[in-house]
């Protein structure tokens, strides 16, 4: 009980969404408010929220919020992390309440529509519903879901900034331009290998495959139908959602848009390198010179997640779970996504999981939301000495 506590709990803070629960619907409300708000908290994180509250809290405040919204250059938004925090949390906020009045005008009571609401921001998809958005079977409440997983999985600042009349920051950062350019091509992949190998209509493919592809590429992890029966290119491509994740800043986990980008620009780079080996060739980003060193960390840490990946999923596999169960359920916690493939599919949750493999997902969770240095710094010994 204990274990399924911990993990549901880890579960809720790191805002991921997976949950031991079998029968969500016949869970007392009272109970499932408790998840509804450790993830809506989870998400901006602890530590932004105790810096808003909590000014005295503020030593060191620069380097907690670097680890909890992670950017390699990251916005000071405001010229004190406190002044940050708090404009964060009323464009988080105001989000909130945008959202819950539109989820009751399409039907959902109150409580429905503020526990979806905090799932939907939150990036942590859990619903108050056994086959979670799906259930409603609404084009109208997917629509709205929809729309704001894209804000969530979209840096913040950039909200900020559209809410004091910079509208344009949107296309004129590359990072939330990158977002939106993949997630418009993984859709229109998914929904044309949907129309091409099944009978669903045109409409139908594109309204389901935009659904599931930004649900995961957001890191959210809502549902509106079963893609385990969906083609196998849809399937591969959902997986590799799971690697991405949002933009950096977002409320969103995985490795993060922006740094798959300036991966994408240094392979160029190299290749470049290889054709013009005397050339110099610098790595840009918004017109403005990424340091090397940036670059490096970058690459440092794309490397340690996927070395913590192959370990983890080997790990699961040593415990008795299939190589398809092992693989999705790590790369669902180490993103912060939630449900995955096999026996952690849609349909399904992590009940059935051995207690070693769930305190295995929970640590993973951990890492996955605290950016893995974070919590690896912790036991270097190296770190505690004076």
């Amino acid at each position: 009980m204990f274990t399924a506590a911990f993990f549901e709990s880890m579960s809720g803070f790191t805002t991921t969404g997976a949950s031991v629960l079998i029968d969500i619907e016949r869970v007392p409300e009272s109970l499932l408010l408790w998840p509804a708000l450790t993830h809506w908290l989870g998400s901006m994180g602890i530590i932004v929220l105790s810096l808003a509250i909590l000014p005295f809290l503020g030593v060191g405040g620069m380097q907690l919020y670097k680890a909890e919204v992670p950017s390699p250059v990251p916005d000071k938004l405001r010229p004190r992390i406190k002044d940050t925090a708090m404009a964060l949390w009323k464009v988080y906020i105001l989000f909130t309440a945008a959202e819950t009045v539109l989820l009751m005008a399409g039907g959902l009571n109150l409580f429905e529509a503020l526990s979806h609401t905090f799932a939907t921001l939150a990036t942590s998809g859990f619903s108050t519903k056994n086959a979670s958005v799906g259930h409603y079977q609404s084009a109208y409440l997917d629509g709205v879901v929809m729309i704001f997983m894209l804000l969530a999985g979209i840096n913040f600042s950039l909200h900020y900034a559209a809410l004091r009349g910079r509208v344009h920051s949107f296309w004129r950062d590359p990072g939330c331009r990158f977002f939106l350019g993949l997630c418009a091509l993984l859709i229109a992949a998914t929904a044309g290998s949907l129309y091409g190998s099944t009978d669903t209509s045109l409409s139908q493919a594109f309204r389901y495959a935009a659904f599931q592809v930004i649900s995961i590429l957001t890191t959210t992890g809502f549902a509106t139908a079963d893609y385990e029966t969906w083609p196998p290119l849809a399937q591969v491509v959902l997986f590799l959602c799971m690697f991405l994740g949002g933009s950096a800043g977002s409320t969103g986990g995985g490795i993060k848009c922006l740094r798959i980008l300036l991966l994408i620009k240094r392979g160029y780079r190299e290749t470049l390198l290889l054709i013009h080996p005397r050339s110099v060739f610098q790595v840009k980003l918004g017109g403005r010179m990424v340091p090397a060193d940036v670059l490096h960390s970058i690459w440092g840490f794309f490397v340690l997640y996927l070395r913590l990946f192959v370990l983890f999923s080997l790990l699961m596999a040593a415990l008795g779970l299939d190589l398809l169960t092992a693989f999705s359920s790590v790369a669902a916690t180490l993103g912060n996504i939630g449900p995955g493939f096999s026996a952690m599919g849609p349909a399904d949750n992590y009940a059935a999981l051995p207690q070693a493999a769930k305190w295995l997902l929970s640590l993973s969770m951990l890492l996955g939301r605290l950016e893995i240095y974070t919590v690896l710094v912790l036991v270097i010994p190296e770190f505690w000495r004076p």
